[in-house]
């Protein structure tokens, strides 16, 4: 047995995680960062537009649009939470560790070495990762619509030729969430937790 796997170098830290505890980590990474990435860019989207709506009350309900821009990306969290927690089987992970017959408990080849199935490991990881990639990507995407959907509304308010140029920006803005769950999709579809035949 070599010391990697008798947990004497760091790298062994990464190796040996329990894999549906990575997979719960990757799941509440997208949700967690999603959500705030869409409350930070609601924050500074509606501080702005109800201080310039005083002054001017006509950009109140065509502002809105930032904040829903805002609101797809706490969606877009959901939507890889949810394909991530279906993926994950508790069950199928075990098993591939040890194996339960009647009154006996067994080591698979694996759990024998004790080592996870790097099946399961792939699964997890590709979990996690699109969690992780999903999360920030909403998070920064949720500042910068924020950001840019706060210059809208108070642009708007001195100059109303102003919306649409800065609402082109504020989509290009809100593109980068969408293109960060699909990136998360293509990463966690190939997630299989199956024991390695």
């Amino acid at each position: 047995m070599s010391n990697a796997q008798l947990g004497d170098d760091w790298s062994s830290l990464f190796a040996n995680i329990d894999p549906t505890f990575l997979s719960f980590f990757g799941t509440s990474f997208a949700l967690g960062l999603s959500v705030l990435g869409a409350a930070w860019g609601i924050f500074l989207t509606g501080s702005s537009l109800l201080g310039a709506a005083i002054k001017a009350p006509r950009i109140r309900s065509k502002n809105l649009i930032s904040v829903i821009f805002c609101e797809a990306l706490a969606i877009y969290g959901v939507i890889i939470a949810i394909i991530s927690a279906t993926k994950m089987d508790g069950k199928a992970t075990y098993e591939s560790f040890i194996q339960i017959n009647t009154d006996k408990i067994y080591l698979t080849h694996f759990g024998g070495s004790f080592m996870w199935d790097p099946q399961i490991m792939n699964a997890a990881y590709a979990v996690f990762a699109s969690g992780l990639t999903v999360g920030l990507a909403n998070l920064f995407c949720g500042i910068c619509v924020g950001v840019v959907g706060s210059s809208c509304a108070i642009s708007d308010a001195q100059d109303p030729r102003m919306f649409v140029k800065m609402l082109i920006i504020e989509i290009f803005g809100s593109a980068l969430g969408l293109f960060g769950i699909i990136v998360g999709i293509i990463i966690s579809s190939n997630a299989k937790f199956e024991k390695t035949a």
